[in-house]
């Protein structure tokens, strides 16, 4: 069982401002920069696992056409895990996640997304558009292959996404209620991180400043409760970082963190099925 890691360069709809279709780059910059090692917190050395536990697929060459990209990222999606592999992304905006998800979810039955952000994404649509970057979880709730989605660090909740919320069954965890402990999880999971759950002082390359969020203790200790769990992580994304708005390369570097500490979970974890 192998982990395949993916960039995914696209930011065509975010709504804000756009700057992370070069977030792969500056990961992987982040990553070998010889800053940090490639231990993850459990012990486990990533490099020499490299090329038999784990690969680089390098970069998607994606159209801008919305309909075009979503066809392009679901059907490369597909065919990296075509092997029973495993998938963990590096985007660009949240809209990757939605194809992302469509070829997960074709490949394992009764999916959960742990979805960690400020935002819960839920909108209908943005200013007119269905692509936005604030609208994936809408898309995917709507396809109905996804038996449960619960959303972490959530504090910009508008009357429309509650009511989506409600429509959806999606389970809320505002961060302002939630106590940081992590419900039963099992099965099949795929994990969704949007940086900006992090509060700007530990993430400060990030197109939507959020005060008031999660530290980065907190959301790898949130991650390494899924681990200890008997639930399986088969795919994940790390998205929305904006490497024109980093300093220092502080928020790269919490991105290949979150890299690591994910590659690490899904070569050591248990089979799916």
């Amino acid at each position: 069982m192998s982990v395949k890691l993916l960039g995914v360069p696209y930011d065509v709809h975010s709504s804000f401002l756009r700057g992370s279709a070069a977030a792969p780059q500056a990961v992987r910059d982040a990553l070998t920069c010889g800053s940090a090692n490639w231990c993850t917190e459990s012990g486990l050395d990533l490099e020499p696992l490299r090329d038999e536990w784990w690969c680089d697929l390098g970069d998607l060459v994606i159209p801008d056409d919305a309909p075009s990209a979503v066809d392009v990222i679901r059907c490369e999606a597909k065919a990296a895990i075509a092997d029973d592999s495993r998938i963990l992304s590096i985007g660009g905006d949240h809209l990757v996640t939605w194809p992302i998800v469509q070829a997960v979810s074709a490949a394992h039955d009764d999916l959960t997304i742990v979805h960690f952000d400020a935002h819960p994404d839920l909108y209908d649509e943005l200013d007119g558009d269905r692509y936005s970057h604030a609208c994936p979880f809408a898309r995917i709730m709507e396809e109905g292959r996804v038996a449960r989605l619960l959303q972490f660090g959530i504090r910009t909740m508008t009357p429309h996404q509650r009511d989506q919320a409600d429509r959806f069954g999606v389970e809320v965890h505002e961060l302002r209620d939630w106590d940081h402990r992590m419900p039963e999880l099992s099965g099949p999971v795929y994990i969704s991180i949007d940086v900006d759950v992090l509060d700007p002082a530990f993430a400060p390359g990030i197109s939507h400043n959020e005060p008031g969020g999660m530290t980065t203790r907190q959301l790898l200790d949130s991650l390494h409760q899924i681990d200890a769990s008997t639930a399986a992580v088969v795919g994940a994304d790390v998205v929305e970082i904006n490497p024109s708005r980093d300093i220092n390369d502080q928020t790269a570097m919490v991105g290949a963190k979150l890299v690591r500490e994910l590659l690490g979970m899904m070569i050591s974890q248990r089979p799916a099925r």
